[in-house]
């Protein structure tokens, strides 16, 4: 669940994203909920999904629902299933979301039940499954202007134990101070449980999504990314097959998609030698860091790889390799 936040009224409006060049919305989602430490909880949860695009206010009671109506409209309502129905009845916006702590909350017909006491996650994706059913999405979350393309920034080393994704984690939240960042590992055993919590969305999910040719990417990473500081990430896979099998088409797919749908201005792929078509994914890659220690073998590795590439027609990716020295 949430941690408690002592938060009165929140309002977001992200000047700084536009002028970054991001479409902003100018939508309205409203918290009202007797609980004002879930509802002040809440919102904040919200808040930190920088890749959401509405006003987010919060209020206690049905009359300031009332008062914010009477100003302009509500496109989502969250309302605490404790208001009778018959008060609820005539507050109008473009979705209600009924918090309940029970499945015995009655509810009007325009009205939609959601658990209470659940994840903000899963409360995020309910609320936009229902508004994706009634295409009311597409104004919900920043959409970056085309005005370049995205940074692929690939992490790859045929040396092992060179302290790889924790310096692709390192870098991306370096990044993510001033950029939007979203780091991706592919490697086959991405090592959930060590940089990664055991519980969460992995890249096996957005691949699934991406294959959907009706679903909107973007939105589906709002509620599918966690957060490590600045950074957001999904987690690996959790079965080698899931990543083995991904063909090159697919992940162009998935990137182009990523860039185009989501407000991401840097991606960090954390790659892995025994990917199918790791080369060619390497080309897609803007710039390429190769992190390496320093020792004969490493050396010796770093050196065959190199002639691997001019033997097999890729010199255009050794071009763009970077050597990273990390551990000695």
């Amino acid at each position: 669940m949430f941690n408690a936040v002592s938060v009165e009224f929140h309002e977001v409006i992200d000047e700084k994203a536009e002028q970054e060049g991001y479409y902003v919305s100018s939508k309205s989602l409203v918290i009202c909920d007797q609980e004002e430490g879930y509802a002040a909880a809440f919102a904040v949860f919200l808040m930190r999904k920088k890749e959401l695009a509405f006003q987010v206010q919060v209020c206690n009671s049905l009359s300031q629902v009332q008062t914010i109506l009477c100003e302009h409209s509500i496109d989502v309502l969250v309302v605490g299933g404790n208001y009778p129905v018959s008060e609820r009845k005539g507050l109008r916006a473009g979705n209600v979301f009924v918090l309940s702590e029970s499945g015995k909350t009655e509810t009007n017909s325009d009205e939609t039940l959601i658990y209470k006491y659940q994840s903000g996650e899963i409360l995020l994706a309910e609320i936009i499954r229902k508004c994706s059913e009634e295409n009311r999405t597409e104004d919900l979350y920043f959409r970056k202007a085309k005005t370049k393309n995205s940074r692929i920034i690939g992490i790859f080393s045929p040396v092992h134990r060179s302290g790889k994704t924790g310096y692709g984690l390192k870098l991306g939240q370096e990044l993510a101070v001033s950029k939007n960042v979203l780091y991706l590992n592919l490697e086959i055993y991405g090592g959930i449980g060590g940089y990664f919590p055991e519980e969460g969305h992995t890249l096996a999910d957005v691949l699934y999504y991406s294959r959907q040719e009706k679903q909107n990417l973007g939105v589906i990473l709002t509620t599918l990314v966690e957060h490590m500081g600045p950074l957001d990430y999904l987690l690996p896979v959790r079965v080698s097959e899931d990543i083995r099998t991904v063909t090159l088409e697919e992940w162009v797919s998935l990137l182009g998609q990523i860039e185009e749908q989501s407000i991401y201005d840097v991606l960090i792929l954390d790659l892995d030698e025994g990917l199918k078509d790791v080369y060619e994914l390497l080309r897609n890659c803007t710039e390429i860091i190769v992190p390496t220690v320093k020792d004969v073998l490493a050396k010796a590795k770093l050196l065959q790889m190199e002639e691997e590439l001019h033997f097999l027609g890729f010199d255009d990716v050794k071009k763009k390799m970077v050597k990273k020295e990390l551990i000695s």
